[in-house]
């Protein structure tokens, strides 16, 4: 069975996007009021829970909400089965499964974040890892140095990254090609 706790605190982090989001920072609609947010974690969190109870996986359920954007996080105990939904494709799935959930209730467009098991966080830290040898590659001579292909919300962790070091980064490419591209300030 699984626990819901609701904790809604604002944040000064920049919104994260994921592959659903069609532009990275335009053409995004309006952020939702807190009530709003309020209930689509809630929705999101009861579309979870039952996909969890379905199948007979252990987790706890946290809501909260950041930047205009309802997050849910799915955590448990080591040694649990949580661990079965933790890759990055799965989460992402599951991601778009649930804003599907929530928008069908809705009839509003979802942006929620769904991490599971801190999948988020490891993601995060092997994108540093690239930036880094992306940046290793700049200090060695090379005019730009490109990243493998990723989703927006990807491409945005790796954008703060890059800027949080100092450098500059954009996006080219259209699609499933869409990566990005790493210069000196």
């Amino acid at each position: 069975m699984t626990d819901v706790q609701t904790d809604v605190t604002p944040s000064d982090e920049e919104a994260l996007h994921s592959p659903a989001d069609e532009a990275e920072t335009t053409e995004e609609s309006a952020p939702a009021s807190g009530s709003d947010l309020d209930r689509e974690g809630d929705i999101a969190a009861d579309y979870i829970e039952e996909l969890l109870d379905i199948a007979d996986i252990d987790g706890d359920i946290d809501i909260d909400t950041r930047n205009g954007r309802a997050y849910i996080s799915v955590n448990a105990e080591a040694g649990t089965n949580l661990h079965l939904l933790s890759k990055p494709d799965t989460v992402t799935a599951l991601q778009e499964l649930t804003r599907l959930a929530v928008q069908n209730q809705t009839g509003e467009f979802s942006r929620l974040i769904l991490d599971i098991a801190g999948s988020r966080d490891a993601r995060q830290a092997e994108l540093a890892t690239l930036v880094d040898r992306a940046i290793a590659r700049i200090e060695e001579g090379a005019a730009e140095a490109a990243l493998p292909s990723m989703s927006s919300y990807e491409r945005k962790v790796v954008h703060d990254i890059v800027s949080e070091r100092g450098y500059v980064s954009n996006s080219r490419g259209e699609g499933r090609d869409r990566h990005t591209v790493i210069t000196a300030a």
